[in-house]
């Protein structure tokens, strides 16, 4: 049976190094690997490990970039992706073709297989399904994290991320949209259920990555969240 996880997600922010210092002060997590690649987005990024998922944090270096717009539309740092992994990306492929959403952009890299959706078709958040030769293991290879990122894994403050919050002007419809394309169930809640994390859809202006649910004897209560990079951090319950 395949299965698709929540891997990876990613803020957008102004000063890239403000916000990777304050996820570093605030959860103890350190820097992985920076790729050189994103500068073909205009873009320069951090990715710091969280457990066996990460955080990605972007910045535009030039103008007329997608993360640019992004902080232009929330007039300010936030979020910008919602990153799965899958073991049958074409099962995916299939689904998302028939609905009609169309794919931004996709990239095969010595196996490791990009599929990022159009948001204009997919509302909330930038939603991306990708795939990892070797991914079966969560401890194994992540191409966007580096070749070594589990040296730099920390899991002592917070050691895993079990949800996200998805800022909508139609959560509803957004929430049967992104169950439809990942092949997920949603409950009588608007809650969808990946197989190791929840995804909430919450209305709002903005499109968005809004909240970040994160397990961890250091993790903020939920009703003290922390704020870093315009995102919302709190506890929640491990799923899977």
């Amino acid at each position: 049976m395949s299965w698709i996880r929540l891997r990876q997600v990613a803020l957008v922010a102004h000063d890239l190094d403000a916000v990777v210092g304050a996820l570093g002060e605030r959860f103890g997590l350190d820097v992985a690997f920076t790729d050189p690649a994103v500068a073909t987005f205009g873009l320069r990024n951090a990715v710091l490990p969280i457990g066996t998922q990460f955080i990605e944090v972007v910045t535009p270096v030039r103008d007329g970039t997608a993360g640019g717009r992004q902080l232009q539309r929330l007039g300010g740092d936030g979020g910008y992706m919602v990153i799965c992994h899958t073991d049958d990306q074409p099962e995916v492929r299939e689904r998302v073709e028939a609905l009609g959403v169309r794919v931004a952009f996709e990239h095969d890299d010595h196996g490791y297989r990009i599929m990022q959706l159009h948001p204009a078709d997919t509302w909330g958040s930038f939603l991306e399904v990708d795939y990892q030769p070797g991914g079966d293991d969560p401890h194994g290879p992540w191409l966007p994290a580096g070749p070594a990122w589990q040296a730099a894994a920390r899991t002592h403050v917070v050691d895993g991320i079990c949800g996200v919050t998805v800022q909508t002007a139609r959560p509803d419809e957004t929430a049967v949209r992104w169950g439809a394309i990942l092949g997920a169930a949603v409950d009588a809640d608007g809650v969808l259920a990946l197989d190791n994390a929840t995804v909430r859809f919450v209305p709002g202006p903005v499109e968005a990555l809004v909240a970040v649910e994160v397990t961890g004897p250091g993790a903020p209560p939920a009703d003290a969240p922390v704020v870093i990079g315009g995102v919302m951090f709190h506890q929640g319950v491990r799923r899977g």
